[in-house]
């Protein structure tokens, strides 16, 4: 099932079985949270000390 499909069936399930007040709080808080982290790492960067470095992987 592509995306799209996937989000209007959620959609209209959530149309005909609301979710709680609590679920809905929720989400917009992660909702917030997430947006907030995109917007550091877009405009102000990320730090360094958060940056893993790549390891170099051994073939025998």
């Amino acid at each position: 099932m592509d995306p799209l499909t996937r989000i209007l069936w959620r959609m209209a399930q959530w149309w005909r079985h609301p979710p709680s007040r609590t679920y809905v709080r929720i989400l917009i808080v992660v909702l917030v949270l997430a947006t907030v982290l995109v917007l550091v790492e877009r405009f102000i960067g990320w730090p360094a000390w958060m940056t893993t470095d790549r390891v170099p992987i051994r073939r025998m």
